[in-house]
């Protein structure tokens, strides 16, 4: 039995979403790397804290990679109310083999604000190689 590959929450310390940074420069971002490392993560799960995941118009962003995994990057994420759902949300992709959590499964925030799904370095390719490509419309 192969160990479960670390998985790693990215969490944007730069994000403030639509409000004014508060006067103790302390962002939204930055309070929510902070509130989760308060609480603390599941087993195998780290949390790191990053300058920018470039979704600076849509509150908290966060991103959850790890291992020969799918990358998935989640957006309007409230630093306050949304510590549990990403807990869980953790726990159930560190569960997976490919990063791939079951809708049913997923909290309902991440089924409705997935910003982007990366796929993993070692990926098979949705079109066979051998294939043309299609021709552009205006090649024809």
């Amino acid at each position: 039995m192969t160990a479960t590959p670390p998985t790693e929450l990215l969490v944007c310390i730069k994000c403030r979403g639509q409000v004014e940074t508060p006067a103790d420069d302390r962002r939204p971002g930055h309070a929510l790397h902070d509130a989760l490392a308060a609480r603390g993560l599941p087993q195998g799960v780290t949390l790191r804290a990053v300058d920018c995941l470039q979704n600076c118009d849509h509150g908290c962003t966060v991103a959850l990679r790890g291992g020969n995994r799918w990358t998935y990057v989640y957006g309007n994420v409230d630093e306050a109310s949304h510590l549990d759902m990403l807990v869980d949300g953790a726990a159930l992709y560190h569960a997976t083999d490919d990063g791939l959590i079951p809708w049913r499964q997923r909290p309902e925030h991440l089924k409705r604000n997935c910003v982007a799904r990366v796929p993993p370095l070692d990926f098979a390719d949705a079109i066979d190689p051998a294939t043309p490509p299609m021709p552009n419309l205006t090649e024809i």
